[in-house]
């Protein structure tokens, strides 16, 4: 996994009380064109894509790459879980950690979906690269997400102004092995 470590990919499956973690697969497509197209998705992320853009240029099967997990439920992606190398990040205090990023379709919003989904892909990187401090992203105007990246342990490092909206940055400090 270049962009986050020297971890084999795809790892197994993982699973909760509710969801399975997962790489994309070809019957993934519907569900990622509705993820990008939607409107409510892309409220605090400057916007759906259209749909007929996404439809002409999607492959068959998702593109697969480290990192990225597809959140089923009941056998249907309900989301996906995105852990990735900030090297580009606009602020310095991320640059080089790795960055949780989440989306999540509309019908699934209210569930605990999203807590339950992060929280076993953090656990899979605590696993897989312990020590390893992660970043997060979001509008302040986001109140869901906030509130999820406190549930997840995610601190405050700083509010910022991008994209003509305030951003939070927070850290969730590395989970040391125990001895």
């Amino acid at each position: 996994m270049a962009e986050i470590g020297a971890v084999a990919w795809p790892p197994a499956p993982i699973r909760t009380e509710r969801l399975v973690l997962r790489e994309p697969e070809a019957r993934d497509r519907a569900a990622f064109i509705e993820l990008l197209a939607s409107p409510e998705v892309h409220t605090y992320l400057g916007g759906p894509r259209p749909r007929d853009e996404l439809e002409r240029e999607m492959p068959g099967a998702p593109e697969r790459w480290p990192g990225s997990f597809v959140v089923d439920l009941d056998g249907a992606m309900i989301g996906q879980i995105l852990l990735r190398r900030a090297t580009q990040h606009r602020r310095p205090a991320a640059a080089g950690k790795a960055d949780l990023g989440y989306l999540f379709l509309p019908r699934a919003w209210g569930c605990g979906y999203a807590a339950e989904a992060c929280a076993a892909a953090l656990d899979w990187f605590d696993g897989v690269l312990p020590g390893e401090p992660v970043v997060l992203t979001t509008q302040t105007a986001n109140v869901s997400s906030m509130r999820l990246a406190a549930k997840l342990g995610f601190t405050e490092v700083e509010r910022y102004q991008a994209w003509n909206a305030e951003q939070w940055l927070g850290l969730r400090s590395p989970v040391t092995p125990s001895a």
